[in-house]
Protein backbone atom coordinates (compact mmCIF):
# COMPACT_ATOMS: atom_id res chain seq x y z
CA UNK A 1 0.00 0.00 0.00
CA UNK A 2 2.88 2.43 0.87
CA UNK A 3 4.91 1.81 -2.61
CA UNK A 4 1.06 2.45 -4.52
CA UNK A 5 0.92 5.88 -2.55
CA UNK A 6 4.35 6.86 -2.54
CA UNK A 7 3.86 6.18 -7.04
CA UNK A 8 0.74 8.33 -6.52
CA UNK A 9 2.23 11.31 -5.35
CA UNK A 10 5.53 11.06 -7.26
CA UNK A 11 2.89 11.00 -10.06
CA UNK A 12 0.78 13.87 -9.28
CA UNK A 13 3.79 16.09 -8.14
CA UNK A 14 5.48 15.35 -11.89
CA UNK A 15 2.24 16.39 -13.07
CA UNK A 16 1.44 13.42 -15.17
CA UNK A 17 -1.51 13.18 -13.26
CA UNK A 18 -4.75 15.24 -13.11
CA UNK A 19 -8.03 15.34 -11.01
CA UNK A 20 -11.31 16.87 -12.12
CA UNK A 21 -14.66 16.49 -9.54
CA UNK A 22 -17.31 15.33 -11.85
CA UNK A 23 -20.86 16.64 -9.76
CA UNK A 24 -24.01 14.76 -9.83
CA UNK A 25 -26.11 14.50 -12.22
CA UNK A 26 -25.91 12.69 -16.09
CA UNK A 27 -22.81 12.44 -17.73
CA UNK A 28 -21.94 11.45 -20.82
CA UNK A 29 -18.82 8.55 -21.39
CA UNK A 30 -18.27 8.84 -24.80
CA UNK A 31 -20.44 8.83 -27.52
CA UNK A 32 -22.95 6.77 -26.68
CA UNK A 33 -22.95 5.78 -22.74
CA UNK A 34 -24.45 7.84 -20.65
CA UNK A 35 -24.61 7.56 -16.54
CA UNK A 36 -26.46 9.32 -14.19
CA UNK A 37 -24.48 10.60 -10.76
CA UNK A 38 -25.98 10.31 -7.63
CA UNK A 39 -23.35 12.14 -5.73
CA UNK A 40 -19.61 13.67 -6.86
CA UNK A 41 -16.89 11.71 -8.00
CA UNK A 42 -13.25 12.43 -8.85
CA UNK A 43 -12.22 11.72 -12.73
CA UNK A 44 -8.24 10.57 -12.79
CA UNK A 45 -6.65 11.19 -15.86
CA UNK A 46 -3.06 9.26 -15.83
CA UNK A 47 -1.14 7.57 -18.00
CA UNK A 48 -1.88 3.83 -18.44
CA UNK A 49 -5.02 4.09 -17.40
CA UNK A 50 -6.52 2.22 -20.51
CA UNK A 51 -9.35 3.06 -22.83
CA UNK A 52 -11.75 3.67 -20.26
CA UNK A 53 -12.09 6.63 -17.93
CA UNK A 54 -11.22 6.07 -14.15
CA UNK A 55 -13.25 7.14 -11.79
CA UNK A 56 -12.71 7.58 -7.31
CA UNK A 57 -13.97 8.60 -4.50
CA UNK A 58 -10.81 8.19 -2.14
CA UNK A 59 -8.21 7.79 -4.02
CA UNK A 60 -7.39 5.07 -6.79
CA UNK A 61 -4.83 2.93 -4.62
CA UNK A 62 -8.14 3.15 -2.62
CA UNK A 63 -11.24 2.52 -4.51
CA UNK A 64 -11.96 2.52 -8.32
CA UNK A 65 -14.88 3.40 -11.12
CA UNK A 66 -13.72 2.34 -14.38
CA UNK A 67 -16.23 3.23 -17.04
CA UNK A 68 -15.65 1.56 -20.63
CA UNK A 69 -18.25 3.14 -23.79
CA UNK A 70 -17.99 1.64 -27.02
CA UNK A 71 -14.70 -0.88 -26.37
CA UNK A 72 -14.26 -2.12 -30.21
CA UNK A 73 -14.01 -5.72 -31.77
CA UNK A 74 -10.03 -6.36 -30.98
CA UNK A 75 -9.39 -3.65 -28.60
CA UNK A 76 -8.11 -4.83 -25.27
CA UNK A 77 -9.16 -3.49 -21.57
CA UNK A 78 -6.39 -2.02 -20.26
CA UNK A 79 -3.63 0.47 -21.56
CA UNK A 80 -0.77 -1.28 -23.42
CA UNK A 81 2.03 -2.07 -21.56
CA UNK A 82 4.14 -4.19 -24.24
CA UNK A 83 6.76 -7.00 -22.77
CA UNK A 84 5.00 -10.56 -22.59
CA UNK A 85 2.27 -9.74 -20.57
CA UNK A 86 -1.64 -11.18 -21.67
CA UNK A 87 -3.35 -8.64 -23.62
CA UNK A 88 -7.54 -9.37 -22.44
CA UNK A 89 -8.86 -7.72 -25.87
CA UNK A 90 -12.76 -7.52 -26.34
CA UNK A 91 -14.97 -9.86 -29.16
CA UNK A 92 -18.31 -8.90 -29.54
CA UNK A 93 -19.52 -13.02 -29.77
CA UNK A 94 -18.16 -13.31 -26.38
CA UNK A 95 -21.24 -14.15 -23.75
CA UNK A 96 -21.17 -12.50 -20.49
CA UNK A 97 -19.20 -15.13 -18.91
CA UNK A 98 -16.41 -14.33 -21.24
CA UNK A 99 -16.54 -10.73 -20.41
CA UNK A 100 -16.39 -11.13 -16.44
CA UNK A 101 -13.60 -13.33 -17.47
CA UNK A 102 -12.09 -11.07 -19.78
CA UNK A 103 -12.48 -8.50 -16.49
CA UNK A 104 -10.69 -11.19 -14.35
CA UNK A 105 -7.59 -11.26 -16.92
CA UNK A 106 -7.26 -7.71 -16.96
CA UNK A 107 -7.42 -6.81 -13.14
CA UNK A 108 -4.99 -10.11 -12.25
CA UNK A 109 -2.34 -9.31 -15.09
CA UNK A 110 -0.60 -7.92 -11.72
CA UNK A 111 -1.04 -12.20 -9.80
CA UNK A 112 -3.71 -10.52 -7.81
CA UNK A 113 -6.29 -13.56 -7.19
CA UNK A 114 -9.83 -13.22 -8.22
CA UNK A 115 -12.98 -15.07 -7.83
CA UNK A 116 -16.34 -14.15 -9.52
CA UNK A 117 -19.12 -13.81 -6.68
CA UNK A 118 -22.07 -13.94 -9.02
CA UNK A 119 -23.78 -13.25 -12.53
CA UNK A 120 -26.79 -12.49 -13.74
CA UNK A 121 -28.68 -10.93 -16.37
CA UNK A 122 -29.86 -7.48 -16.50
CA UNK A 123 -31.65 -4.62 -18.48
CA UNK A 124 -30.30 -1.54 -19.15
CA UNK A 125 -32.82 1.20 -20.17
CA UNK A 126 -33.89 -1.72 -22.60
CA UNK A 127 -30.77 -2.70 -23.48
CA UNK A 128 -30.23 -6.56 -22.58
CA UNK A 129 -26.60 -6.93 -20.16
CA UNK A 130 -25.33 -8.05 -17.33
CA UNK A 131 -23.99 -7.40 -13.46
CA UNK A 132 -21.01 -9.49 -12.29
CA UNK A 133 -20.18 -9.29 -8.61
CA UNK A 134 -16.71 -10.70 -7.41
CA UNK A 135 -13.70 -10.39 -4.87
CA UNK A 136 -10.20 -9.83 -5.50
CA UNK A 137 -7.03 -10.37 -3.53
CA UNK A 138 -4.51 -7.24 -4.26
CA UNK A 139 -1.55 -8.94 -5.14
CA UNK A 140 0.67 -5.90 -3.61
CA UNK A 141 -0.44 -5.41 -0.18
CA UNK A 142 -2.72 -8.36 0.05
CA UNK A 143 -6.08 -6.10 0.69
CA UNK A 144 -8.94 -8.01 0.06
CA UNK A 145 -11.84 -6.02 -2.18
CA UNK A 146 -15.03 -6.65 -3.07
CA UNK A 147 -16.15 -5.37 -6.51
CA UNK A 148 -19.47 -5.15 -9.01
CA UNK A 149 -19.70 -4.75 -12.67
CA UNK A 150 -22.38 -3.96 -14.99
CA UNK A 151 -21.82 -4.06 -19.29
CA UNK A 152 -23.62 -4.52 -22.13
CA UNK A 153 -23.09 -5.14 -26.04
CA UNK A 154 -24.11 -2.88 -28.34
CA UNK A 155 -24.11 -2.90 -32.06
CA UNK A 156 -20.99 -5.06 -31.35
CA UNK A 157 -19.30 -2.51 -28.53
CA UNK A 158 -18.98 -3.04 -24.95
CA UNK A 159 -19.84 -0.68 -22.05
CA UNK A 160 -18.98 -1.25 -18.70
CA UNK A 161 -19.21 0.21 -15.35
CA UNK A 162 -16.75 -1.57 -12.89
CA UNK A 163 -15.71 -1.03 -9.25
CA UNK A 164 -14.00 -2.09 -6.47
CA UNK A 165 -12.84 -0.89 -3.05
CA UNK A 166 -11.83 -2.83 0.28
CA UNK A 167 -14.45 -5.07 1.24
CA UNK A 168 -14.77 -3.80 5.06
CA UNK A 169 -15.41 -0.04 4.97
CA UNK A 170 -15.22 1.79 1.44
CA UNK A 171 -16.79 -1.00 -0.95
CA UNK A 172 -20.30 -0.75 2.08
CA UNK A 173 -19.89 2.87 1.90
CA UNK A 174 -20.16 3.27 -1.97
CA UNK A 175 -21.84 0.75 -3.03
CA UNK A 176 -25.33 2.10 -3.19
CA UNK A 177 -24.03 4.98 -5.64
CA UNK A 178 -22.68 2.39 -7.58
CA UNK A 179 -25.31 0.45 -8.21
CA UNK A 180 -27.35 3.66 -9.04
CA UNK A 181 -24.76 4.87 -11.38
CA UNK A 182 -24.98 0.62 -13.00
CA UNK A 183 -28.28 1.04 -13.31
CA UNK A 184 -28.51 4.07 -14.91
CA UNK A 185 -26.75 3.02 -18.06
CA UNK A 186 -28.03 4.21 -21.16
CA UNK A 187 -26.84 3.06 -24.32
CA UNK A 188 -27.17 5.36 -27.73
CA UNK A 189 -28.14 2.91 -30.44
Amino acid sequence: MKKLLILCVVLLLSGCVSVAKVETGPRAIGERLTVTLDGAWNHVDAPGVGPGQLWTMEGSPVDQLRLYSGIKEGQALHAEQGGQQKSFTFRSNMQPDEIASLFEGMLTRDGSRYKLEKLEPMSFNGQPGFRFDYSLVRKVDNVHLSGVGFAAVSRNELFAVVYMAPRLVFYPRYIARVEHIGKSMSIKP
